[in-house]
């Protein structure tokens, strides 16, 4: 895991959590008191955060042990161990929301995106992830997906260059579009991967007959057709399929031979996996 600004994020929540004090631990639990916790699966799963749920009880009090007993993308069943912390009984109850909020989203993610990729098996089409994350949480998040097999889109935007309908529209077409975006990349002396968004099999036709991209995406396709445009681009440029795909058509919209299918769902509608911290002797 490579997150620049994880203390940054960690302590974000703290201070959102915390505020001016955990009173109710602050009222009932003297600073004296040394407690242990383990935090177990409820639910069978994959595992994401572990490193993120033992900086979060680090952050609280430098002197908290954390013993880790699995790592990022292991496979956990209901019951199972997941790390111990001991330290100051106070402070593992202030930072148990938060490191379980982070590791059951990201543990989620990682749980749905395994899935969804199981379903694409014997076949060449891998699962993107897209800009559809939790804001200040995305490279988390996208990195919880590629944890549970999944594919990362761009990140930002910044480093790609994404042509949807609203940028065509306001450019005044696929052409113009096109053409202002290799003007634009030579004056800045970037070099962007371009991706273009066609709606209909007109659009493709246009998209083929000016070129100068890289990757075509698919909107809003239905399988029939998605497999006609996989066969007109015929493999000059990457095919992408996006635009209400779910659990059910996946296997269906992959079968068409598409490079890639993105599916915003895999962190934007997530159920979190149950992960609980339980204090023992």
């Amino acid at each position: 895991m490579n997150i620049p600004n994880l203390d940054e994020l960690i302590m974000s929540a703290l201070r959102e959590d915390i505020g001016d004090g955990d009173h109710s631990t602050l009222a009932c639990i003297p600073a004296t008191y040394q407690g242990k916790a383990q935090m177990k699966a409820k639910a069978d799963g994959i595992i994401c955060g572990i490193e993120v749920g033992k900086r979060v009880f680090e952050l609280v009090d430098a002197n908290t042990r954390v013993t880790t007993l699995i790592n990022d993308g292991d496979r956990v069943k209901k019951g199972d161990l997941i790390m111990i912390v001991e330290g100051a009984s106070a402070s593992i109850l202030t930072a148990e929301r938060t490191a379980l909020n982070f590791m059951q989203r990201l543990s989620g993610i990682a749980t749905q995106t395994n899935y969804m990729v199981a379903m694409l098996e014997g076949l060449h089409t891998r699962l993107l992830d897209t800009r559809k994350t939790t804001p200040n949480m995305r490279l988390l998040e996208k990195y919880a997906v590629k944890t549970g097999g999944g594919t990362n889109h761009r990140i930002g935007l910044y480093d790609m260059i994404m042509l949807k309908d609203n940028h065509i529209d306001f450019a005044g077409g696929i052409p113009q579009a096109i053409e202002r975006t290799h003007e634009y990349l030579k004056a800045k002396g970037k070099d962007l991967k371009i991706e273009i968004e066609v709606r209909n099999m007109d659009e493709l036709e246009e998209v083929m007959k000016v070129g100068g991209v890289h990757r075509i995406m698919l909107d809003n396709f239905s399988p029939d057709e998605l497999k006609k445009a996989v066969v007109r681009i015929g493999g000059k440029y990457e095919t992408e399929a996006s635009g209400g795909i779910t659990e059910a058509t996946l296997r269906n919209y992959a079968e068409s031979g598409v490079d890639f299918i993105s599916v915003g769902a895999l962190t934007h509608h997530i159920k979190s996996l149950d992960i609980s911290l339980v204090s023992y002797n």
